[in-house]
């Protein structure tokens, strides 16, 4: 785990987070989320001149899909507080978060894929191509 980034954070990161980051939260799935102790300056040549720098440490794989909506939000300075205190109580409809599955025996392979065979149903006669002349 000294060196792997792709399950975790490195030994620098971890120092990082220990030296300048300050954690303000976990989402149900684990993972972490910090921001920066010290702001840049608003004239800086930097991306984050003027804003805090924030970000996530993954519990498991590093995969961005993994990140809720909400906190989401919050990575990207949408608003300042914490996700818990914007949060609107869940609807009925919603689902429970899946792993991206691209890559893997679960993802999606449209009729006609390669993945699926290579053979796409017949046409059924609703379609006529346009042609410029006509």
């Amino acid at each position: 785990m000294l060196f792997t980034w792709w399950n975790g954070s490195t030994f620098g990161t971890w120092l990082n987070n220990k030296l300048h980051g300050e954690h303000v939260g976990t989402d149900f799935q684990g993972n972490k989320y910090y921001r920066s102790t010290k702001k840049i300056p608003a004239g800086a040549n930097s991306p984050f001149a003027g804003r805090e720098r924030r970000w996530v440490i993954y519990n498991g794989n590093n995969d961005s899909s993994r990140v809720p909506a909400e906190w989401h939000g919050w990575l990207h300075n949408s608003y300042d507080g914490v996700p818990e205190s914007h949060l609107p109580p869940p609807r009925i409809w919603e689902v429970e978060y899946t792993p991206n599955a691209t890559g893997t025996a679960k993802a999606h392979h449209p009729a006609g894929s390669l993945a699926a065979g290579g053979h796409r149903p017949a046409a059924t006669g609703d379609y006529e191509a346009w042609s410029p002349e006509a």
